[in-house]
């Protein structure tokens, strides 16, 4: 039984939607099909194999403190703790049944009316967790039953088809009432399984609530592909973060790092000696930063670089180094901190 169709299916009319200067074109379903495309492809193609290709592209403005010279081989390069939300917003469920993307939700929301490079690569990065909304012509449940697919909702643009998605069920409702559509019902898919089915399909991207301006981006195939090939294929760690915290999400936390993929942030002094970043806090402490993303690096607009990290590596490091709290795990937010008693299951490992 398929979840989607493949079949081509235009749901917003390009003649009745708001039509937009080139500049704000990242963020406008209307714009010429290369207008969108065009605002982020300097990031699409800066997303490349090598994580390096991050350097200077990121969202949220840092403290000053963040930007400090370069640390030697041997040390850690400090910056000031994170201003930025520890934890996501409470989880809202604004269609019944369907749990709103609220960090993604929230991304969009911070949207300037027009959108720059590190703005879109804000929403991209968040856009890594829990679901999005798909629209249906029809009704789901019954063609679902019926063993038929599912007619998404896109928009096509100077020809190229993108997908519709939706981080909450308000802006789904939102997009209805744009088009006046009536009969249409909502589907909750990780977010994942819709990236994955856009890149299998025919489509050109992403059109992320598409009639909630100036709340609305525009995401390219080039970037969705970055951002599945480069991330780890299980979102679990970025899940965790941006879900409720109880009391055994720091033991959580600490056994996904055991066997997923994640990345610190590195930079080269005036020596050439590479050192791998980590955050003060206002107690002294000194915590390893580690990113679920080689994105979430960039997100710290310090000019830094990604490279991989292993848990065997992280035991090695925190064993070397009394002096080492722990660790921050995507200072960008949502971030948790880690102690070295949370971190018992990765210094237990052998290195």
């Amino acid at each position: 039984m398929a979840l989607f169709s493949k079949r081509k299916k235009t749901d917003h009319a390009e003649s009745g939607s708001e039509q937009r200067p080139p500049a704000d074109a990242a963020q406008s379903e209307a714009a010429p099909a290369e207008a969108p495309a065009d605002t982020v492809k300097d990031a699409a193609a800066s997303v490349g194999i090598s994580v390096s290709s991050y350097r200077g592209l990121g969202a949220q403005t840092v403290p000053d403190a963040g930007a400090a010279a370069p640390a030697p081989a041997d040390a850690l390069q400090p910056s000031r703790p994170p201003a930025a939300r520890a934890e996501a917003p409470p989880a809202t469920e604004t269609i019944p049944g369907l749990r709103d993307n609220v960090v993604l939700r929230e991304a969009l929301a911070a949207l300037p009316a027009s959108a720059s490079t590190p703005d879109i690569l804000e929403v991209a990065r968040q856009l890594l967790q829990g679901h999005l909304f798909l629209r249906v012509k029809g009704d789901a449940r019954t063609l679902l039953s019926e063993g038929k697919d599912l007619p998404l909702g896109v928009v096509t643009i100077n020809g190229k088809d993108f997908v519709l998605a939706y981080s909450s069920g308000t802006a789904l409702r939102q997009s209805l009432k744009a088009d006046g559509e009536t009969d249409t019902s909502a589907m909750g898919q990780p977010v994942l399984t819709v990236l994955r089915h856009v890149l299998t399909g025919p489509y050109a991207g992403l059109v992320l609530d598409h009639a909630s301006a100036p709340a609305r981006a525009v995401l390219p195939r080039e970037l969705l592909e970055k951002l599945v090939e480069q991330g780890d294929d299980t979102l679990e760690l970025k899940t965790l973060l941006s879900g409720e915290r109880t009391d055994a999400t720091a033991s959580d936390v600490a056994a996904v790092l055991t066997r997923v993929k994640f990345w610190v942030a590195v930079n080269k002094s005036a020596e050439g000696r590479f050192g791998v970043a980590e955050a003060r806090t206002d107690d002294g402490a000194r915590l390893i930063e580690l990113y679920s993303h080689p994105l979430e690096v960039a997100s710290r607009r310090r000019g830094d670089q990604a490279a991989p990290m292993t848990a065997a590596q992280l035991a090695g490091a925190l064993r070397a180094d009394d002096g080492l709290g722990g660790v921050i795990i995507d200072p960008g937010g949502p971030w948790i901190r880690l102690s070295r008693a949370d971190l018992a299951p990765i210094l237990a490992l052998p290195v």
